[in-house]
């Protein structure tokens, strides 16, 4: 099946319990689960623009074990843009990050044009901190990628870290905004072209 252009594939990795699913269901559905339930894989779709059109950010939640290496491998070789997770609270998190970001480096190649994000989750329990914002921000600067704290529970930077990951897309345009923020000459032209759109 010839792949689908229309879809842009992120792929989130990290430890288990780091809150991947968390921070991918507080952008998804706007919900948060206190409970914690181990992730096989899951996969979302949001719709986003793309390319002056409508295209499906898929969102691979992937399973915080290492018991898949062959669906790790297939969602890195799958992937257009990767979001690695660390929580904030575990220093053992972000040092399970690093094998995954070889494995983007020897699957992808060239790493420059891959758009990845760097994130300390659960900077709301910054009582319990064992990786430093100088710390997660400095392997960002060794890993060529951007950087960002959230907080899943506290819907901090959640949208912003999606956003921040599209805007480092260098390919194509996408861009979360598609709830028609258009103009008023925009709105009158294709009112005059009677378009219809299916969303």
């Amino acid at each position: 099946m010839p792949e689908q252009s229309n879809d842009y594939r992120v792929v989130v990795f990290g430890a288990g319990g780091v809150g991947k699913s968390s921070l991918v269901l507080r952008f998804v559905k706007g919900t948060f689960r206190e409970s914690y339930i181990p992730t096989i894989e899951d996969t979302y779709r949001q719709v986003i623009s793309c390319d002056k059109s409508i295209c499906t950010l898929q969102i691979t939640d992937t399973t915080g074990s290492h018991q898949f290496p062959a669906m790790q491998r297939l969602s890195i070789s799958k992937g257009h843009a990767f979001i690695l997770v660390y929580s904030i609270t575990s220093r053992q998190s972000l040092e399970e990050l690093k094998p995954i970001y070889d494995q983007i480096c020897q699957i992808k190649g060239d790493i420059e044009s891959i758009p990845i994000m760097l994130v300390g989750n659960k900077n709301d329990e910054n009582q319990n901190r064992e990786v430093d914002s100088s710390e997660g921000e400095a392997m960002a600067k060794k890993w060529k990628c951007a950087f960002m704290e959230t907080s899943a529970k506290m819907n901090h930077n959640v949208k912003e870290l999606f956003q921040e990951l599209l805007n480092l897309e260098k390919r194509r345009t996408v861009s979360l905004q598609i709830d028609g923020k258009k103009s008023k000459q925009q709105k009158r032209k294709e009112k005059l072209k009677g378009k219809c759109v299916v969303m």
